[in-house]
């Protein structure tokens, strides 16, 4: 969690786009430190700060920080893409797996063809053991359905990707292939 930027006596992102003062148990401080005033604005346009402070108000405090860190990746996502916003991105990464699985399903295929050809000449040692067989992924139990996924439409799957460190949400989107928004990998 970012700490106050109140003791710093500059107003948080949340107030400054409001221009309004940032009181010191301002719900948004914690959320929307004044380096990131990006965040707020994107959070601001698709939820409107009004329907943000009535989801915060009604989350226990140790589940707030996820409900931001979500409706800010759901809003960057509905900017760059109005009309899918995160389902595009899960979208495009299903098809991506998809896609990848077919590669690796051929590429097993092409080695145990090879591995029978080569034992049938005759030829020492099985190739065909060392066809990648993939595990199954272990159950998972879905999150709990809150508020958030209510209001943001956000699909739980989304809380499975990786989570940018520095702030930047448009990191780990499929649009942005690997890179930041300076360009960094």
């Amino acid at each position: 969690m970012a700490s106050s930027s109140n003791s710093y006596n500059s107003p948080c992102a949340a107030c400054k786009f409001l221009r309004r003062k940032c009181m010191p148990g301002c719900i948004f401080a914690p959320y929307f430190p004044p380096e990131e005033p990006h965040k707020f604005a994107n959070v601001h346009k698709i939820f409107g700060a009004s329907n943000v402070t009535k989801l915060l108000n009604e989350l226990l405090p140790h589940q707030r920080e996820d409900a931001v860190n979500s409706l800010a990746y759901e809003a960057e996502a509905r900017v760059r893409d109005p009309v899918y916003g995160c389902v595009g991105a899960i979208s495009y990464l299903q098809r991506q797996v998809h896609r990848l699985q077919k590669e690796l399903d051929a590429a097993n295929a092409d080695l145990a063809h090879y591995g029978l050809s080569t034992s049938a000449a005759g030829t020492p040692g099985n190739v065909v053991d060392l066809v990648f067989q993939p595990q199954p992924l272990p159950p998972q139990q879905p999150p709990p359905l809150n508020p958030v996924y209510r209001l943001s439409g956000a699909n739980p799957v989304m809380n499975q990707m990786p989570r940018s460190t520095g702030g930047s949400y448009g990191t780990f989107l499929p649009w942005n292939n690997g890179h930041d928004q300076q360009g960094n990998m």
